[in-house]
């Protein structure tokens, strides 16, 4: 581990998260249709026990969402979200001990969630352009993950043509980084996030992993592979919840190419795989200076 590296942190309100190793986002879908897990955490109370489970597994931060963004997802209206995940933002703000993140695209939603005890807002729309999205991090002292993404969860499908799917990634992330700078969003608040899966192929998602460490030296990247199509692509599964062994594959890549966060469905398996390389890595650099 560089001694940048090291010295890293993210400012999330009153929260500083240590950079140095990376970290792992616990997923708390409280949705009816989310891809791998749809209805499973539906209810509130069933989503806050299964966020407390995640952090005794070993997930440093959560992220709630109340929205589905698969391919086609049929859009939620603003009052439903935040009926589903102001209740579960607050039991797990006040009683996780990890900070909380609110998967939201509406500034409505991640004002209100930040109110409610949130201290991340993790957008998966482009960042570039949307002032009130702006607005509301500036104002509240949140950290934010500037996504890359083409359309709406509805359309994006259509959008997954590129010419040279990383520079053209890599050239939003830039653009979305001096937004977030023009609007008064300190660097050390932001994190960037590929969108694997969003508006991309297989091809395209493979490309910009084995980008990672090219991606990673925009600003810290986080990265959310967990149980996706490509996964079932490549292993010939069809069922997402059995894509385990892959996603785990997917988060020891990104965290050895530099990753600073990894969103995963499957806390308790990542966290032992990535202590395990940590383990091996550091050996290796001891025998390197002995």
């Amino acid at each position: 581990m560089c001694a940048e590296a090291e010295k890293r942190v993210w400012r999330c309100c009153d929260r500083r998260l240590p950079l140095g190793r990376t970290l792992i986002m616990g997923i708390v879908n409280v949705t009816p249709d989310s891809f791998s897990d749809g209805g499973q955490w539906f209810d509130a109370g069933r989503a806050v026990a299964h966020g407390m489970n995640l952090v005794a597994e070993g997930a440093d931060l959560l992220d709630v969402g109340g929205e589905s963004t698969r391919p086609g997802a049929a859009e939620v209206g603003e009052e439903e979200e935040l009926k589903r995940v102001l209740p579960v933002i607050r039991a797990l703000a006040e009683r996780s001990g990890v900070p909380v993140s609110v998967d939201a695209r509406r500034p409505a939603v991640a004002r209100t969630a930040l109110e409610a005890g949130a201290c991340i807002v993790n957008d998966i729309l482009p960042f570039a352009g949307d002032a009130a999205m702006a607005s509301v991090v500036c104002g509240s002292g949140a950290g934010v993950v500037l996504m890359h993404m083409r359309g709406t969860p509805q359309t994006m499908a259509g959008f997954a043509v590129y010419d040279d799917v990383v520079a053209e990634v890599e050239a939003s992330l830039q653009a979305a980084l001096a937004y977030a700078e023009e609007h008064g969003i300190a660097r050390d608040r932001v994190v960037i996030d590929p969108g694997i899966g969003f508006a991309k192929t297989t091809a395209h998602n493979v490309a910009l992993l084995a980008a990672t460490a090219r991606l990673a030296r925009l600003a810290p990247l986080l990265v959310g592979a967990s149980r996706k199509r490509f996964i079932g692509d490549l292993c010939g599964e069809a069922c997402a919840d059995k894509r385990v062994g892959g996603s785990v594959g997917a988060a020891v890549w990104c965290a050895l190419q530099g990753a600073a966060v990894v969103r995963v469905h499957d806390v308790k398996a990542t966290r032992q795989a990535l202590e395990v390389v940590r383990a091996l890595e550091s050996q290796k650099d001891f025998e390197a200076h002995v």
